[in-house]
């Protein structure tokens, strides 16, 4: 079959591997329909490279099931899916409480397992979730995300009438904005350095946009706000500078969740740090997707909010490729060469 590969930093390649064969009675074969490019591959494509040189990456798709084990009795042949790419030891600590995105072994399939930019991947029929003819095989292809969005807003305990402010406005900002407004939010603050994105954001139902290139985010939130501040508050740039301002936008008593993961140090000056202090300020780490029962309520929640239209994915769409387009692709990503938002590949192409 075709694949994309990678090799090391910046070395990807469309290729021939090996397509998956089942060789336990628990696992699926699913023929890949879509599959996109998460925010964590540009950075491993760009700077980290492979976990095991020649890998096939990728891990955000939907697809038709294609072959099942004997022992598989949730879905069938033909069946529409999306798959949580997460792989559990189900052997430590954390797994035994049913805490699996704490797995000491966690993993996903396109780090030590062949993933999903390819014609077939493999995975167990347990992280295999039917999608319904309402959701289009683009859109289930970011069931995965819009999950790691709302794991991260479950940890906050979000009730109807919070005020959130959401910092970066990337692919899991955006769905977070769209899931704090499911939730009952009275007002989403989207803040970004990019105009366009920010406008994006106010279409998806953030109520307010913030340009913070040149500011500090806290003094215009909290001019907005009355100088109280907002009850939520979602880092989801990623970015070190924002990882350390994020602190300064909740309320006293307020909630900081963190979904974006920095590449770098964080540095958080003394104001910053004092407002966790001084405010008592609670600080959620998010990681992953999953809950007990696996794969989890994030998932059959995502699904179903797609299917009631509530979601909205197409928006958030900017190309549509083949896979032999991927290494050129990620190069232009990387380069800056055009404004790129969700970037889906279709093996069938």
């Amino acid at each position: 079959m075709k694949a994309l590969n990678l090799y090391g930093a910046r070395d990807l390649r469309f290729e021939n591997a090996d397509k998956p064969v089942l060789n336990k009675e628990t696992d699926v074969i699913i023929k890949v329909k879509v599959v996109g490019i998460c925010g964590s591959d540009i950075h491993r494509y760009a700077k980290l490279g492979p976990y095991i040189p020649g890998m096939t990456w990728g891990h955000e798709f939907s697809g038709e099931i294609a072959e099942v084990g004997k022992a598989v009795t949730n879905v069938k042949v033909g069946d529409r899916v999306t798959g949580c790419p997460a792989l559990y030891c189900g052997k430590c600590e954390s797994c035994h409480k049913g805490e699996f995105a704490r797995c000491e072994h966690l993993t996903v399939i396109g780090a030590l397992h062949p993933g999903a930019f390819a014609e077939y991947v493999k995975l167990p029929a347990e992280n295999v979730v039917k999608i319904p003819d309402e959701v289009s095989y683009d859109v289930a292809s970011l069931v995965e995300p819009t999950s790691v969005a709302i794991h991260g807003l479950y940890k906050t305990g979000i009730e109807a009438g919070d005020d959130v402010a959401v910092i970066g406005c990337g692919t899991i900002g955006l769905l977070a904005i769209q899931w704090a407004k499911i939730f009952g939010a009275r007002h989403v603050y989207a803040l970004d350095i990019d105009d366009t994105k920010l406008e994006l954001a106010k279409k998806l139902g953030a109520d307010f946009g913030v340009n913070t290139k040149d500011i500090e985010p806290h003094e215009k939130i909290f001019e907005m706000t009355g100088d109280r501040g907002v009850d939520i508050a979602v880092e989801s740039a990623g970015s070190p500078i924002t990882s350390a301002q994020v602190f300064s936008l909740p309320r006293k008593g307020g909630k900081v969740v963190f979904m974006g993961i920095p590449y770098g140090d964080v540095m958080v000056k003394r104001f910053y740090f004092e407002r966790i202090v001084r405010n008592e300020l609670s600080v959620y780490g998010s990681w992953n997707a999953i809950s007990a029962p696996f794969p989890g309520k994030e998932w059959h929640t995502t699904v179903h909010f797609m299917k009631e239209g509530s979601l909205k994915i197409e928006p958030m769409i900017t190309h549509r490729l083949s896979l032999a387009e991927g290494p050129a692709i990620f190069e232009r990503i990387v380069n800056r060469e055009g404004n790129f938002g969700k970037v889906l590949f279709y093996p069938e192409k």
